[in-house]
Order: C-alpha cells, then sequence, then structure tokens
C-alpha cells in the first residue's frame, strides 16, 4: 500500500491517562494560543482552537513574514515602479516555492485560486467535452459537486477500506466508454474522518484505465508531505487557510494541457496576451497559455505569499517531526475516547486505520450542537459540529437517512482537529471536558 497507510496508526486500544503521557516537542508557533475567552460562569481561560480542519491559525512564520513585505505591496504585473516589480517578482517566486513543496514535475502548472472550492470548480470548467467524472460518494462538497454542471458524473458507493476503495475504483473503470475522456476525483485525507485514501493505488488503478486523477489535498498537505511526481497524480487542490496561511488564496497545480487547452476561469486582465478591435466591431482576444491564463484580474500577492511562507516553515520543521508529534497526541486522544462508552468515533475503513488529526465522534444521548455548545462556554474549547460539507458521509456513518433534515440534531456529529500549532494542553483538556460530559 501507499507510504501514507504504511505509517504507524494511532491507537485505538484503550492506553494511558492523558496526564501521565510524556511531554512532546514544542508545536510550531501559531497566533492565537495566548487569547484568552470567556466561560458562562464569568472566568476566562485561554482559547483551545481545535477546529483545524476548518481554518488553521496563522503560523507566527507566515504573519511575520506577511507583516515584513507588507510595506512593499504593489500591484502584480501591473506596474514598472520598483514595488510593483518586487511584487510582482514575490509572487511568482511563489509559486515556484509551491511547485517545489509538492513535488510538480517540471511542466506542471502552479495557478493560484481562492479556495480548494475555486480550484476544483476552476478544473471542472477545463474539462473537455464529454468528460466522464469519478467521485466517491464520501468526498466533500469541494469535490463531490463541482463536476455536476459539466460533466457526466458517476457517483461510487463508500468503500470499507482502503483495498475496497481501489477494487471499488477499478470496477468503475472497466466499464466506461475509453473513446471519452474521464477524471477521478479523490480526497487524500477525509476531513470527516481523517482517515488516509490510498492515493498512489488509486492513480494507478485511473492511468490503467486511461483516465486522469485530480487529489483534493485541503486535509492532506497540512499534516504530511504530498509530492505530485510520486504520487502520479495529475492535479492537486489546497487551501492556504488550512495550510496555517488563511489569507485568502488556494492553489490548483498539475498538468498543463487541459488548463492550456479550456476558456479562461475568469475573464479580463492578465489573462490576456493582446486584445484588438475586430473589422466587424468586435473584440479579438488572444490569451495566455501559461499559469496566468486563470488568474484574470490583480493577483493575491500577499495569499500566495503566505502559502509559500507557510510551505516553507512545515518544510524546514521536517514533516517527520509534525507527523510523529501529532501522531502521538492523537494516540492520546483515541485511547482516552475508547475508555468512554457513550462516545463512538466515526470511521469508514474500520479499527486500526490510519488518521491525520482530524476525528469526529457522536455522543449517545447528546445533541451535536448542544454538545460543541458545552465545550465552548464550559472549557473555552472550539470544535465543531454538523455535517461537515460532507453529507453524504456524515449521514451514512452515524445512520441517518438522505432525507433527514441538515443542521443541528442529533445524527450530526462533533469534529476536533488538530495540527502542528496545537499545544498538548488542549488534547488534554479536550479529553477532561468530554470525560466530564459524558460521565
Amino acid at each position: 500500500m501507499s507510504a501514507y497507510l504504511d505509517a504507524p496508526a494511532a491507537p485505538t486500544a484503550p492506553g494511558p491517562a492523558a496526564t501521565s503521557a510524556p511531554a512532546l516537542p514544542a508545536p510550531l508557533p501559531v497566533l492565537g494560543t495566548d487569547v484568552d475567552v470567556p466561560l458562562a460562569d464569568g472566568t476566562e481561560v485561554p482559547y483551545a482552537a481545535l477546529d483545524y480542519a476548518a481554518s488553521a491559525p496563522a503560523l507566527r512564520r507566515v504573519w511575520d513574514d506577511v507583516a515584513a513585505y507588507a510595506p512593499y505591496y504593489g500591484s502584480v504585473h501591473r506596474g514598472a515602479g520598483y514595488l510593483s516589480r518586487l511584487s510582482t517578482d514575490l509572487f511568482e517566486a511563489s509559486r515556484r516555492t509551491v511547485a517545489e513543496f509538492l513535488g510538480c514535475r517540471p511542466d506542471d502548472q502552479v495557478v493560484f485560486t481562492r479556495s480548494t472550492t475555486d480550484s476544483l470548480n476552476l478544473l471542472a470548467g477545463a474539462l473537455p467535452e464529454g468528460c466522464e467524472v469519478f467521485v466517491f460518494e464520501t468526498e466533500h462538497h469541494a469535490a463531490l459537486l463541482p463536476w455536476q454542471r459539466t460533466a457526466r458524473v458517476s457517483v461510487l458507493d463508500a468503500p470499507r477500506s482502503p483495498v475496497a476503495a481501489v477494487a471499488t475504483l477499478e470496477a468503475a473503470l472497466a466499464g466506461r466508454d475509453t473513446a471519452r475522456p474521464a477524471l477521478v476525483c479523490v480526497t487524500g485525507a477525509s476531513n470527516v474522518t481523517g482517515e488516509l485514501w490510498p492515493v498512489p493505488e488509486l492513480a494507478a488503478a485511473a492511468h490503467r484505465h486511461g483516465a486522469r486523477i485530480v487529489l483534493d489535498a485541503a486535509q492532506l498537505v497540512p499534516h504530511l508531505p504530498v509530492d505530485v511526481a510520486a504520487l502520479d497524480v495529475d492535479w492537486v487542490a489546497f487551501s492556504g487557510h488550512k495550510l496555517y496561511a488563511p489569507f485568502g488564496a488556494g492553489v490548483l497545480a498539475g498538468r498543463a494541457d487541459w488548463l492550456r487547452a479550456a476558456d479562461p476561469y475568469l475573464a479580463g486582465g492578465g489573462a490576456t496576451r493582446s486584445v484588438v478591435r475586430t473589422a466587424d466591431g468586435g473584440v479579438g482576444i488572444d490569451w495566455n497559455v501559461d499559469d496566468s491564463r486563470h488568474e484574470a484580474g490583480s493577483p493575491n500577492v500577499i495569499g500566495a505569499y503566505a502559502i509559500a511562507s507557510a510551505c516553507r516553515a512545515l518544510t524546514e520543521a521536517g514533516f517527520e517531526h509534525l507527523a510523529a508529534r501529532e501522531q502521538a497526541l492523537l494516540g492520546r486522544l483515541t485511547s482516552a475516547l475508547a475508555e468512554l462508552p457513550r462516545v463512538r468515533v466515526l470511521g469508514l475503513f474500520g479499527e486500526g486505520a490510519h488518521r491525520v488529526g482530524v476525528l469526529s465522534f457522536v455522543v449517545d444521548g447528546y445533541d451535536s450542537a448542544a454538545f460543541a455548545a458545552a465545550l465552548s462556554d464550559r472549557y473555552g474549547i472550539g470544535v465543531r459540529d454538523g455535517l461537515f460539507c460532507a453529507h453524504p458521509l456524515v449521514r451514512l456513518l452515524t445512520g441517518a437517512e438522505d432525507g433527514d433534515a441538515c443542521g443541528d440534531g442529533p445524527l450530526n456529529a462533533v469534529r476536533v482537529s488538530f495540527g502542528a500549532g496545537t499545544p498538548e494542553e488542549h488534547v488534554d483538556r479536550f479529553v477532561t471536558a468530554v470525560r466530564e460530559l459524558t460521565a
């Protein structure tokens, strides 16, 4: 199986109490760890941000880099002045940094977008005519929905193991019309369960059947290295705000041919090489064919630079050290939750599945919204409750029916998520809170 799935799994059996666990290396410095929040009893405590899967706090390194650049901000690709030229150089250097971080191939393109959702919608608009898309029902909405408007979509049933995921995709692709272009879209790590998917094996299956594959890496890049060439995926998409760079940018990186052949994602300045009046009174447009073809308008240079800063910070810290620390925290968390009979951790691939620091659960007799509110009001802990923009998957795991209403309710779940900036005290406080609330 893939290198991701060969990593040590977090324990699921009861283990040592969190209070007796050995101290871990210090987390990476992030903003917000010194913010006090009010509790229902009128006291204040330092905020425990355990909602990284929604938006991770900014790394201090990212914030400092952006602050240092801010006085030199200028329009990108738009001016001859020093600050404009500096900003242009910074923007293009950020593109190269991201390409290196992702292990892109020499001829791959890196397009800056607004988010993972924006990236996958861009790719959906660039699909060749007649393209068929294969996607598992377990995907986040950003990966499940964009194709519905531009392609014929085959939604595959949820697999119950990584091996089953590959077999399900193989069976679906074996019956397709090979004369039509095809694309597979798959997550690297679930935003609901944190479980890792067998990306290299799925990529190999796609390519055996003449299909391409795009990796939704929104929940993967903050936790583990992503190497486009090694994984042999055709594209990868992720968001800066999940990579400790919440400045409104995202990335779509990968093969250039479909992107160059498609109409620009947005029509406007920056995406063109030349615009002329035509003899019939119209407009003739010569569009760019490089990365900027799909980046019309003034680029978000601060967002791009913030992503590049985060890429450098994580690389310098060493993913092997960050992942080992995260797995230790995850082990403490899963061991503690396994001791609580009212708590049921949600999972698709069964006990022992390899996860990143994302975990969802339900509590017998507790409404998820009320439980999340209690964590906030009584303990100063921020988590998320609901369906996590992955309605089919959460309904499957909780036993809800498709007709059940969305929003607050007992069939929704609570999600706790953390990463490189999480102090161990935050996880320990969460464990204590869940233990007391379920006693």
